[in-house]
C-alpha cells in the first residue's frame, strides 16, 4: 500500500504485549488505531445494545445500560455461530471508524506514521491495508502468566481462545519484522525504537521479510 504515511500493522499471539508496543511506537510519533477501542465503543452504541439483547435476552446488559462483556465473551467464544453474528455487526462499524481515523492522521504533520492494532489483522484482511506487519513476539509462559494476572485467565481459557484466531506461528511468518518481547520495559522501547526507525527511513519500500528484533 503507497501512501505518503507508512501504515504499520501489529500482530501476535493473545498476550505477547502488542498494546505495549502500540503505547510504545506512539511515543515515537505514530497514530495509533485500536481495533479493539472501537469495537468496544460500537458495542455500547444503542443500535448495537438494541440488537444483541434481541439476540440474547436483557441479560447481557449491565445495571448500567452498557454490554456486559464478560457474558457476551462466554456467549460467543463457546458458540462459532454467535461469535460470527457478532462479528457481522461489528466489524463494518470498526472498518469504517478505523478508516475515518487513518484519514485524520493522514492529514496531520505531526503522525510520523500509522498504527494498526488488531487482533485480527490476518484474519480480517487487515493487512492489505498496511505497508508493513510487525509481529510482537513472546514465549508462551510469558504470555500464559500475563494474561493470568492480567485477565484471570486460565492456560486453557488462553488456548480455547486462540483457537478461535489464526496461529502465532502462521502470524509471524506473514510479518515483515519480528519484535521480541521478552524482557524489561527499557529493552522492549530501544528494540521498537529501532524497528520503527527503520520502517519510517524505508518509507513505503517493503523491507526484507522477518527482520527479527
Amino acid at each position: 500500500m503507497t501512501n505518503d504515511k507508512v501504515v504499520i500493522g501489529l500482530a501476535g499471539g493473545i498476550g505477547s504485549g502488542k498494546s505495549e508496543v502500540a503505547r510504545l511506537l506512539a511515543d515515537q510519533g505514530a497514530a495509533v488505531i485500536s481495533s479493539d477501542e472501537i469495537a468496544q465503543r460500537a458495542l455500547d452504541s444503542q443500535d448495537v445494545l438494541d440488537t444483541i439483547r434481541q439476540w440474547w435476552g436483557p441479560q447481557v446488559i449491565d445495571p448500567n445500560g452498557r454490554a456486559d462483556r464478560r457474558r457476551i465473551a462466554r456467549l460467543v467464544f463457546e458458540d462459532s455461530f454467535q461469535r460470527k453474528r457478532l462479528e457481522s455487526i461489528l466489524h463494518p462499524r470498526v472498518a469504517q471508524e478505523r478508516e475515518r481515523r487513518m484519514q485524520e492522521a493522514r492529514k496531520r504533520a505531526d503522525v510520523r506514521a500509522i498504527v494498526l492494532d488488531s487482533p485480527l489483522l490476518f484474519e480480517s484482511g487487515i493487512e492489505k491495508e498496511c505497508d508493513y506487519v510487525v509481529f510482537v513476539e513472546a514465549p508462551d509462559e510469558v504470555r500464559r502468566a500475563r494474561v493470568a494476572q492480567g485477565r484471570g485467565w486460565s492456560a486453557d481459557e488462553l488456548s480455547r481462545r486462540e483457537q478461535t484466531q489464526e496461529s502465532p506461528d502462521s502470524k509471524r511468518e506473514r510479518s515483515d519484522y519480528i519484535c521480541v518481547n521478552d524482557s524489561d520495559l527499557n529493552t522492549l522501547r530501544l528494540r521498537v525504537q529501532d524497528i520503527f526507525d527503520q520502517i519510517v527511513s524505508r518509507g513505503t519500500d517493503q523491507p526484507l521479510p522477518s527482520a527479527s528484533l
